[in-house]
């Protein structure tokens, strides 16, 4: 298990390296909710995603021998780059599989932090097979986006420093795809202040995790259809086991709950939120009577958005071109 001190241990081993992300607040956010409301923005962190603190956390604990074998990560977007770009801040070679069909976009990037980029069919079996070839050729180090205590550690780190700048809280929101974010908010809130109440946030249309909550059975994610494509992962034997112990509710929300809470953060705040990351607000506001007079936390994951569609949606209706 993780433990509230590996959380601030993994907070003084990458304090340097990490961006210490701004809280914003919104009194139209604090009205609409009848809380108030501190927004935990890592869409500002480095590769834009809390992602790079576990990465960072982890392959920064490697031996020197560990690291003579580089490492390797499987991955269509955010931990592929957190993994890449820590590997590079640490001198070591990474190698990420990525389904063949992954966005260009996080393609270049993941390329463009060194890594070197294998591409797989983009099943589940396609990326393990890929990743176990890989690891039996070269015996890298495989830094797992979730299942991995130090990563969750990592993640955690989000959570710490926002109750180091705004204290006590009496309830955070995070959302939960693997858990491994989930897990370590929940980890550094109840370290931090027993009382504080955790709660998960997951589309509906990638319940797992909330299936997995209320039957006490660990549920898989079998191809789930969300906009939210951060959070489409089944949780681990160990997240799950975290989920259980700390978190007080996981709460689900619609599409259109999703791009609701989006648009408010695009429009409202002027903040660049991914789909993943705006679902803690739309849980907010889907269960806002939970929360009302309360100081409330919520943990914006990410802000890597591929603008490409909408690119290309705005050429087709201002020059009518066909592509």
């Amino acid at each position: 298990m993780v433990s509230f001190e590996d959380v601030t241990t993994a907070y003084e081993r990458i304090r340097e390296a990490v961006i210490q992300t701004p809280v914003m607040t919104s009194l139209t956010a604090n009205r609409l909710t009848n809380c108030s409301i501190f927004f935990k923005c890592e869409n500002f962190q480095r590769i834009g995603a809390f992602k790079f603190r576990g990465a960072y956390n982890a392959i920064s604990q490697l031996s020197s021998k560990e690291r003579k074998r580089g490492v390797i990560a499987h991955s269509s977007g955010n931990h592929a780059q957190a993994v890449a770009l820590a590997a590079k801040m640490i001198g070591i070679p990474s190698t990420i599989v990525m389904p063949k069909n992954s966005s260009p976009v996080k393609i270049v990037a993941t390329k463009g932090y060194g890594a070197n980029v294998v591409f797989c069919e983009p099943t589940v079996d396609g990326r393990e097979k890929m990743v176990t070839a890989l690891m039996e050729k070269h015996q890298s180090v495989l830094i797992h986006p979730y299942d991995d205590p130090r990563v969750i550690a990592g993640a955690g780190t989000a959570a710490l420093e926002l109750f180091n700048e705004v204290g006590a809280l009496d309830s955070i929101l995070a959302p939960v795809g693997g858990g491994g974010l989930i897990s370590g908010t929940t980890i550094a809130s109840k370290g931090f202040m027993p009382t504080t109440r955790v709660f998960a946030v997951e589309p509906e249309q990638a319940n797992d995790a909330y299936k997995s909550f209320t039957t006490g059975k660990l549920v898989p994610s079998i191809n789930p259809n969300t906009i939210a494509d951060g959070l489409r992962t089944s949780l681990s034997e160990r997240t799950f086991s975290i989920i259980r112990k700390g978190v007080e509710e996981i709460i689900t929300v619609s599409e259109e709950e999703i791009i609701e809470a989006m648009q408010f953060l695009w429009e409202r705040m002027k903040l660049v939120v991914e789909p993943s990351g705006a679902v803690p607000l739309a849980g907010l506001f889907n269960s806002k009577d939970t929360f009302t007079n309360q100081h409330v936390g919520l943990i914006l994951s990410g802000g890597n958005v591929d603008l490409t569609q909408f690119f290309v949606h705005f050429q087709k209706q201002s020059l009518g071109t066909e592509f």
